[in-house]
């Protein structure tokens, strides 16, 4: 839960306390701080910058969330948890600039990982389906809606609305 800049001033410090630690030859304590240097450096490449953007995107500051999100140079490593929520934050970033095609690339990637609950992976694929009718590509909506149709039971009553609403303009083209 640390920003790029924040994670090196702490390995950093870390590294200055090693110094010590070993130049005091207590290496237990050194063995502990080489831990902690590891899971700092092993947090960027799976845990990245997630958490922070994503509570930046709830509270509605996208340009900070999406600052956060360019933080993770290599989204590909993220685990499989984070790698989900990166795309699905990015996609709702790409939605509010009204970049629907980027928007739609995102959320088709997020769909494919798992997210924090059925609700979120059904918005996914609602967001897709939803886009896909705006371009016209009423197969990939047909199929998405489909895909989110079986998640029908775990999901509120809010999407299941969305998802009604879209199979209605759906059946009206």
């Amino acid at each position: 839960m640390f920003t790029n800049r924040a994670r090196i001033l702490v390995v950093g410090a870390f590294i200055i306390m090693l110094a010590v630690a070993v130049n005091l030859r207590v290496y237990e304590v050194a063995a502990v701080i080489v831990m902690f240097i590891f899971l700092l450096i092993w947090g960027y490449f799976k845990e990245g910058t997630i958490v922070l953007a994503a509570k930046a995107f709830h509270n509605k500051d996208y340009d900070k969330a999406e600052a956060l999100l360019l933080q993770v140079n290599n989204p590909e490593w993220l685990s499989k948890k984070r790698r989900g929520f990166y795309e699905f934050i990015f996609g709702g970033i790409c939605l509010q600039k009204q970049d629907y095609d980027e928007a739609e690339k995102h959320y088709e990637i997020a769909a494919l990982y798992p997210l924090r609950s059925a609700n979120d992976h059904v918005a996914a694929l609602v967001h897709v389906a939803n886009i896909s009718i705006r371009h016209n590509d009423f197969a990939k909506a047909k199929a998405y809606l489909a895909l989110a149709d079986k998640h029908e039971e775990k999901i509120t009553a809010k999407m299941k609305e969305v998802i009604k609403r879209l199979h209605d303009e759906l059946d009206k083209k």
